[in-house]
């Protein structure tokens, strides 16, 4: 075993590696000071710190890698014309989802705005169904419907996926009623970005989910961008995580994991306890645009994105951690990514070889659990496929 002394050196001047400065080592855990520590909003935050393993970093590696590569390969598919739509790509934000998903359970309730890919398949749905979504086929999870922007995984709590900005969150505080309402124990986390914090629709929800003392986690990830414009240009006050005033607050860095993953543990407690709804700032970055149409450098520097990867990024900092605690090597960690390319590369090319949707079936869908015997207008477009008798006309 490595000394003490020496583990508590950092391995180098990156930002990723001095938010790992050991503060105690043994052969089986090792416990780490964050670099961006913990601030409460009326409330005492935890401690600035926390105990990992092996077996717990190597998986918190693996899963925000294939995520990664997930929306890296989207990209190439989207600029070849093959995802067409909508697409807003989540790398750079892994860690706060990693965190959040290895404390909550399956039977908690999220929902989240278009940024939704990784989320769907955090909740237990296959790379495979969302590659097919994505590109339209009928094996996707949506049928090939909803497409980028309408993820949605019921069996297992996630709520989708929600194209209108801000949308969503009044929809999790309906969430966090029912969980509240059976008295299931269940727990609501609703997520937004910076932009859509501006909106008024999330502080008349604020006041629902106090006056109710909802069991709610408003979830703001601030990647610094709403659109193209800086919080700085669009937010008079960039303390996110103070907006709701009577709701208490904890700001988090959301480039680390195990910030993300305790500060989630902190948030579980509260919310389970019965002390009511919380507002959670993670500190983020995404790495391209805002979405497709967007190169995402236009109001931001290439430099400033280099440089975020280079000191903050959130796979470096637990590869930087499972090097320096002899708990990986680089040749193992390169073979993790090179399966994980393989796995990308396989879901990619069954999605690919799937059919689409037949055109008659365009139509269907509308109601979950019955079929009405006629719908207007929807009932005219399909006839024109089926060769059915034309009811709206006659």
């Amino acid at each position: 075993m490595k000394s003490l002394s020496k583990m508590m050196k950092p391995v180098s001047r990156n930002l990723a590696s001095r938010a790992v400065l050991a503060r105690s080592f043994s052969a089986d855990t090792a416990t780490y000071e964050f670099a961006r520590p913990f601030k409460g909003y009326m409330l005492d935050p935890p401690e600035s710190s926390a105990t990992t393993n092996k077996e717990e970093l190597t998986a918190f590696f693996k899963e925000m890698a294939y995520y990664r590569r997930f929306e890296i390969v989207c990209d190439t598919l989207y600029k070849a014309r093959e995802i067409r739509g909508f697409c807003h790509l989540y790398d750079g934000q892994e860690a706060v989802l990693v965190g959040m998903e290895s404390v909550l359970k399956r039977t908690d309730s999220i929902i989240t705005s278009y940024r939704d890919h990784c989320h769907q398949i955090s909740r237990g749905d296959t790379g495979a169904s969302v590659m097919s979504e994505l590109l339209g086929k009928e094996t996707g999870c949506s049928r090939g419907k909803g497409g980028s922007m309408h993820m949605y995984y019921f069996k297992n709590g996630f709520y989708g996926g929600n194209g209108i900005v801000g949308a969503q969150v009044p929809l999790g505080v309906g969430l966090a009623f029912a969980h509240k309402y059976k008295n299931d124990g269940g727990m609501t986390v609703a997520m937004y970005g910076d932009g859509a914090a501006n909106q008024g629709q999330i502080f008349e929800v604020y006041n629902m989910a106090k006056m109710w003392n909802l069991p709610i986690v408003f979830l703001c990830e601030n990647n610094e961008y709403a659109m193209g414009t800086s919080t700085a240009r669009h937010a008079a006050s960039q303390t996110f995580y103070t907006r709701a005033h009577y709701i208490p607050g904890l700001w988090v860095d959301g480039m680390d994991v195990l910030a993300s993953r305790k500060a989630f543990q902190f948030a579980e407690e509260w919310c389970r306890g019965g002390k009511g709804p919380l507002v959670m700032e993670m500190s983020t970055y995404r790495y391209h645009g805002h979405s497709m149409s967007d190169p995402g450098i236009s109001y931001r520097s290439r430099d400033e994105v280099d440089a975020v990867r280079r000191e903050r990024d959130c796979i470096d900092c637990v590869k930087n951690r499972l090097l320096e605690n002899d708990w990986a090597t680089a040749k193992e960690i390169k073979g993790w990514e090179k399966e994980i390319r393989k796995q990308v590369d396989s879901e990619v090319k069954f999605a690919k070889a799937a059919k689409e949707l037949p055109m008659d079936q365009l139509y269907e869908d509308i109601y979950a659990d019955e079929v009405p015997g006629f719908v207007r207008a929807v009932d005219h477009i399909r006839s024109q496929y089926t060769g059915t008798k034309n009811y709206y006309t006659s």
